[in-house]
């Protein structure tokens, strides 16, 4: 299995060299880029569109030592034609098949719990948490859980809740995907 690459403080100031000269333009330019690109993922209706404009901006800066003196023109489009890249990358990974089931069990709402337990196992990690944290508490504690969620996330509670409902979707649509596949 392979390594998955680092951003490291180095390599994040080159890419702010790259941007731009004078460091708090390109910090600015940076800010820009990347909120441009979580718009876009947003707009593609990706459900983890931060992670993805971070992703994307992560290959950018890997690659840079290998474009950094040889490309020309405006430096944005060459984040947007990566991020083109990553979104088929995470349309495929969202489509893949699930694979093979073992021996369900006869009770209905047993098949329905293994498939949410499958299904929990292809979220990516921060969303997983988010979704488990989410439903956690019960009542006023759910309340002031979510609160503590959101500010831990640096998100408002509107955010969390758009989050959530996305994810939710998602597990939704692949329990009953699960259980078509059972069925059949």
């Amino acid at each position: 299995m392979s390594k998955k690459w680092v951003l490291t403080q180095q390599s994040f100031d080159e890419l702010l060299a790259w941007l731009d000269p004078n460091r708090e333009q390109a910090g600015r330019r940076y800010e820009e880029i990347r909120l441009r690109l979580i718009k876009i993922f947003t707009c593609r209706g990706c459900l983890e569109s931060e992670d993805l404009a971070d992703e994307t901006l992560n290959r950018v800066a890997k690659k840079l030592a290998d474009i950094r003196d040889s490309f020309e023109g405006n430096r944005a489009l060459y984040f947007y034609g990566v991020a083109n890249k990553v979104h088929l990358e995470y349309l495929r990974r969202m489509r893949a098949p699930l694979p093979e089931l073992p021996e369900p069990h006869p009770e209905g709402i047993e098949e329905e719990y293994e498939c949410l337990e499958r299904c929990m196992e292809y979220l990516p990690d921060g969303q997983r948490e988010l979704v488990l944290q989410y439903y956690q508490e019960e009542k006023g504690a759910k309340i002031a859980a979510r609160r503590r969620l959101a500010e831990r996330l640096g998100i408002g509670l509107n955010a969390l809740r758009i989050r959530a409902f996305r994810i939710r979707a998602n597990l939704q649509e692949c329990v009953q995907d699960c259980l078509r596949q059972q069925a059949a």
